[in-house]
């Protein structure tokens, strides 16, 4: 469904950017990976059985795609019926840098915020900053994640993300290192590459460089103590690794699936 598109003349709605990365890279690789399927499931969402399935439906079945150039900037989208875009922008000046954004409409419209978090809109975040980590760290590497969603983020006294040794991450600035003890005693350290108000990445660093996010759902979301969403992103693993990796990652999160 790749074809040109006349501007959408759509009724008009309050459209909000729900997340902005700056890719130092020329557009037409960034677009490539938001156009082909096999790139695409390098970075978006995380790996689950319908996967492809989504990325099919989603980039290709029903994305509209528009090519725009105004004063000094060419602009790439694909919009989506109910007034979202991906939208690449990259300026004449600077063809090295491309601009990804995502636009929704007006949260008073969107079916999917509750009124304190919009499940989709954190999933667009999560996705774009894996897009951003796919083609800054490990451009031309396939993905593997391990991910774990819902997990009870535990009573004042003992939540998770202490339990997790992730409590103080949220305190360190963009840029900053993080260094967590998981619940084995063995250590992980990287740095924080984004944070917004309900989740934020971290840029592991070891064996493999990897990227973690961590989703926090407020308790009005999901009483009584709210609720915590973790994907890590990895690359490049042999199979030995991608084992060790596993085992670390069970050994970091499944003991907390039902902790209390």
């Amino acid at each position: 469904m790749d074809h040109r598109a006349e501007p959408h003349h759509a009724p008009a709605v309050l459209h909000r950017a729900v997340v902005s990365v700056d890719v130092p890279l020329p557009a037409d690789v960034v677009w490539e990976h938001v156009r082909k399927p096999e790139l695409i499931h390098r970075w978006y969402g995380w790996d689950r059985d319908d996967l492809a399935d989504d990325i099919e439906r989603i980039f290709v079945e029903h994305a509209e795609v528009e090519h725009d150039h105004v004063p000094g900037t060419s602009i790439r989208r694909l919009r989506w019926h109910h007034h979202e875009d991906l939208e690449l922008r990259c300026r004449d000046d600077n063809p090295g840098h491309t601009l990804v954004t995502v636009h929704r409409a007006a949260r008073d419209l969107s079916v999917s915020f509750d009124g304190v978090r919009d499940v989709v809109d954190e999933n667009w975040i999560s996705s774009v900053h894996q897009l951003h980590f796919a083609l800054t760290v490990h451009r031309g590497e396939d993905r593997r994640t391990f991910a774990v969603h819902g997990l009870d983020a535990g009573p004042h006294q003992n939540p998770l993300m202490y339990r997790a040794g992730l409590h103080g991450a949220r305190g360190v600035p963009i840029g900053g290192h993080v260094e967590a003890t998981r619940p084995d005693g063995t250590k992980v350290g990287g740095t924080v590459v984004y944070r917004t108000d309900l989740q934020f990445g971290v840029w592991l660093h070891g064996i493999a460089e990897s990227l973690l996010v961590i989703q926090q759902v407020p308790v009005a979301s999901h009483p009584p103590h709210g609720a915590v969403n973790a994907i890590l992103n990895t690359y490049g693993l042999s199979d030995e690794l991608r084992e060790e990796a596993q085992r670390r990652w069970a050994g970091w999160w499944d003991g907390h699936r039902h902790h209390a």
